[in-house]
């Protein structure tokens, strides 16, 4: 029992966040490049993606795992992201960091989808069956590429109106 759930609840709860946060991240970030302001997808995106990173704690471990450092990066960059936003209000300096710790976050969480892709879909787990074959390999460079351009054109687009 996880939280009082089963271990299989425990994994569906924390299944269903972390495509919460992954769909409202690329939602956020669609408005980031289309230079449009934040709203409440926002706030949906950040508040999932904390409870991804903190649910995945949850499980049962008895060493540090990769996921464990994905998920202890992530809630460092969103600290740093949601300061940004909530106490600093995206003036100077904070802007950056805010657009770099979201674009973080939602990339560490489509990064482990994609691991948690190949190791779930028989299709793509006969494909790369140790994750470290060619297509598992190209789908996380294409991955990481595409995160690199978008946060960059992101970073030109997205201009918040300074706060009254």
């Amino acid at each position: 029992m996880i939280f009082g759930m089963s271990i299989y609840t425990f994994t569906l709860v924390h299944t269903i966040i972390s495509l919460i946060g992954i769909a409202t991240g690329l939602v956020m970030l669609y408005r980031l490049l289309m230079g449009q302001g934040l709203d409440h997808w926002n706030t949906v995106f950040l508040v999932s993606t904390v409870l991804t990173s903190v649910t995945g704690f949850g499980f049962p471990f008895t060493q540090l795992l990769p996921s464990h450092v994905f998920g202890i990066v992530s809630l460092v960059v969103l600290a740093a992201a949601i300061a940004a936003l909530y106490a600093f209000h995206l003036a100077g300096i904070w802007r950056w960091i805010y657009l770099f710790g979201a674009m973080l976050a939602l990339y560490l969480n489509c990064f482990v989808g994609v691991v948690q892709a190949f190791l779930k879909i028989p299709a793509l787990k006969a494909l790369a069956p140790t994750q470290t074959e060619g297509p598992f390999v190209t789908a996380q460079f294409l991955l990481i590429v595409l995160f690199i351009a978008a946060g960059a054109f992101a970073g030109f687009r997205f201009h918040p109106r300074p706060a009254a």
